[in-house]
């Protein structure tokens, strides 16, 4: 039973980092003076919630910033 306990202890805290991870991130861009757009933020906080994965933000930016040759 502890086991159970502090693994979902433990899944909680990996949220709180990947959300502080994401809040840094972000911290930094924007202490480069540029600012993320509300698309990508709004994939960032999906992405905090556990609705998509990282790698759905990947295929998401990917498909919308990748230039087909011949456009």
């Amino acid at each position: 039973m502890w086991y159970s306990i502090s693994k979902e202890l433990l899944r909680g805290s990996d949220k709180m980092n990947n959300e502080k991870a994401w809040d840094y991130a972000i911290g930094l861009v924007q202490v480069e003076g540029i600012k993320p757009s509300d698309d990508f933020l709004e994939l960032v906080e999906k992405e905090k919630q556990g609705l998509i994965t990282n790698d759905d933000i990947r295929e998401v930016l990917t498909k919308k910033y990748t230039m087909i040759e011949g456009d």
